[in-house]
């Protein structure tokens, strides 16, 4: 069973580095150019998840939330990780000012939170985790859709 699979059907995380190999074993089964929101409260692990997706893509750089940032690069490779938090953002309009679309060369992984402050920019195909909190060590990650097939 593939990882996006397993996902799917929503898995448990007992820990931030368990988190960290699920988001490293997502990232390995993306294809190309792909866009990965992140949905889910303050503290339930969407960085988390991102540093391991980081870690999937081949890239050994610190990632930290970039919320006062709003986005950063990390490029690796081939793959450069764009990671937006867009909590600060009020509407999809303020997407365009920071000019994203120069970083997102092939290939490229777009992950964003709070992906619901700009739920009208983004494409239909992107691919959506829900984080949670079950309990105080137990933390949920499910893939809410599941990426178009290629030939």
């Amino acid at each position: 069973m593939s990882t996006f699979d397993k996902l799917a059907n929503g898995v448990e995380s007992g820990s931030a580095e368990e988190t960290r190999t699920w988001g490293e074993a997502f990232a390995q089964e993306l294809t190309p150019d792909r866009v990965v929101a992140l949905h889910g409260d303050l503290g339930v692990g969407k960085t988390t998840f991102v540093q391991g997706m980081a870690r999937g893509l081949g890239i050994h750089d610190a990632v930290t939330s970039p919320t006062f940032n709003i986005f950063t690069l990390h490029r690796g490779t081939p793959w450069t990780l764009v990671h937006l938090d867009a909590y600060r953002l009020e509407r999809a309009k303020q997407i365009e000012d920071l000019m994203l679309e120069d970083f997102l060369r092939s290939p490229f992984c777009l992950a964003i939170e709070w992906p619901d402050r700009i739920s009208e920019w983004l494409l239909p195909d992107a691919l959506h985790l829900e984080l949670g909190i079950i309990s105080e060590h137990r933390h949920r990650i499910r893939l809410r859709r599941r990426p178009a097939r290629t030939a």
